[in-house]
């Protein structure tokens, strides 16, 4: 398997030799673009100068003055070279062309047979002289921009390689640093077992991407810890709560087969009823805790959430001699799962019911946006410092001590349901008691939620007239 170290230094070696290549094939054109050009500009001045010199009549002296690797010549109108520089003398015209005075033209020629300059750049102009007109030829070699050019690929070929190699090189080196970081912290989280939740990544101090990379694994390293906190305190709270009426179970029908004379059948029964429903609403919870947990998919319809009040509060009321105000309830169409909404209402009402004197209150509001539930109670109410604790699993306030009954779920469940419909569950300040508001959005087809709502009214309307 090729690591990412590898991956890294061959991706950003090809790129840098593309680079490189692309870099030394501009930079050569550049260099004989340049050259060239250099030479056509000093040609075509030359040819100027030798034009002007030759109006006057005195040409072998401006000719005598070149002194560098140009070759230049005068030809007259039969062709003959009248003229010519040292390095020119003797040698037959550079070219022969047919150009109309004041004009300049460039060819390239080859050179004689016994010149080791292969070819020239000639540059030619036609002026007048005291006898007729001339022609000014003036080349330059083209061989010192070869040679230029060939000592800069030769150094190329060499340097190029060896700056791809260093760089390489360099980038196999810092991507290995890099990547220790990165194996240091691997390793440190292999290494932390099922039971060492508590040990840490060690940080380096560099606020990098690696340095984020190991806050970010130790802050995941805190939330599996409190995970696993939470799940040994939900398994050892499920065990207690199951004991109990398991026992209560157990002793009734070892008392009833030890002394059937004592024990009426009915008495014993309802005993038996009693506590099995207990243990049925504990699973019943349980149950639903699973299904928060595994995010089973909710089976959402449009539903009227104050007709699901109503029934629960008229529920409530069967079973309670609290009593259960639900004048405040208005018409709230609501999208969600009808299930778990009706079992989000049945225990916010049980749980104000269970801690009520004497009275709870409920209260439901829709828009077309929101809809807002409140259920209030006059019981001893919530300690501010437990308002947010009492949303988690087996936890019980103050008050819920001398309020027997509970299994310490239901405001968890209640809380889960929420979240799942995008709402959320707060307790509020009340005096006396507490008051739990519950939040949810409309959902999905706000039109349809406000038609609902409104034929919801008109009904309603009719009812009260």
């Amino acid at each position: 398997m090729v690591t990412v170290r590898a991956r890294t230094t061959l991706l950003a070696s090809a790129v840098t030799a593309l680079a490189l290549v692309l870099g030394s094939f501009l930079l050569l054109r550049i260099l004989d673009s340049q050259l060239t050009d250099n030479g056509d500009a000093l040609a075509r001045s030359r040819v100027r100068d030798l034009l002007s010199v030759a109006a006057s009549g005195e040409v072998a002296p401006g000719i005598d003055n070149l002194n560098d690797e140009s070759v230049a010549q005068v030809v007259d109108e039969r062709g003959v070279v009248v003229a010519a520089s040292p390095n020119a003398a003797g040698r037959p015209a550079l070219a022969d062309p047919e150009l109309s005075p004041g004009t300049l033209e460039v060819f390239t020629v080859d050179g004689p047979d016994d010149d080791e300059t292969e070819r020239y750049r000639v540059w030619a102009g036609v002026g007048p002289t005291a006898d007729g007109q001339v022609t000014v030829l003036v080349g330059t070699s083209l061989e010192s921009v070869s040679e230029a050019t060939r000592t800069l690929r030769r150094a190329l070929l060499v340097g190029v390689p060896l700056l791809l190699i260093l760089v390489a090189g360099a980038i196999w080196i810092f991507v290995g640093r890099a990547l220790s970081r990165i194996d240091a912290i691997s390793s440190a989280v292999d290494a932390i077992g099922e039971s060492e939740l508590d040990h840490r990544v060690p940080l380096t101090g560099v606020d990098d991407e690696v340095g984020r990379l190991a806050r970010t694994m130790n802050r995941m390293l805190e939330r599996l810890e409190r995970s696993q906190q939470r799940q040994r305190e939900f398994v050892a709270d499920a065990s207690h709560d199951l004991q109990s009426p398991l026992a209560a179970l157990r002793a009734e029908a070892e008392v009833a087969l030890l002394h059937p004379e004592r024990y009426d059948v009915a008495a014993l029964a309802r005993e038996l009823l009693g506590s099995t429903a207990q243990l049925e609403h504990l699973v019943a919870d349980l149950v639903q805790l699973s299904r928060l947990d595994a995010g089973a998919p909710l089976e959402t319809m449009l539903l009227d959430l104050d007709d699901v009040v109503l029934e629960e509060a008229t529920r409530v009321r069967v079973s309670t001699t609290v009593a259960v105000d639900t004048s405040a309830v208005s018409a709230a169409p609501v999208w969600g799962d009808a299930a778990e909404l009706r079992r989000l209402v049945r225990n916010l009402l049980d749980n104000a019911v269970r801690h009520a004197r004497r009275q709870v209150h409920v209260s439901l509001l829709g828009s077309a946006t929101q809809v807002v539930l409140e259920v209030s109670d006059d019981g001893p109410g919530v300690d501010p410092e437990d308002r947010e604790r009492i949303f988690e699993r087996f936890v019980r306030g103050d008050a819920a001590r001398t309020h027997p009954g509970g299994t310490g779920l239901g405001l968890a469940i209640a809380q889960g349901i929420a979240r799942r419909h995008g709402g959320r569950i707060e307790v509020l300040d009340a005096d006396p008691g507490a008051t739990f508001r519950l939040v949810l959005p409309v959902g999905r087809d706000r039109w349809a939620v406000r038609l609902l709502a409104g034929q919801a009214g008109d009904a309603r309307g009719t009812m009260e007239s």
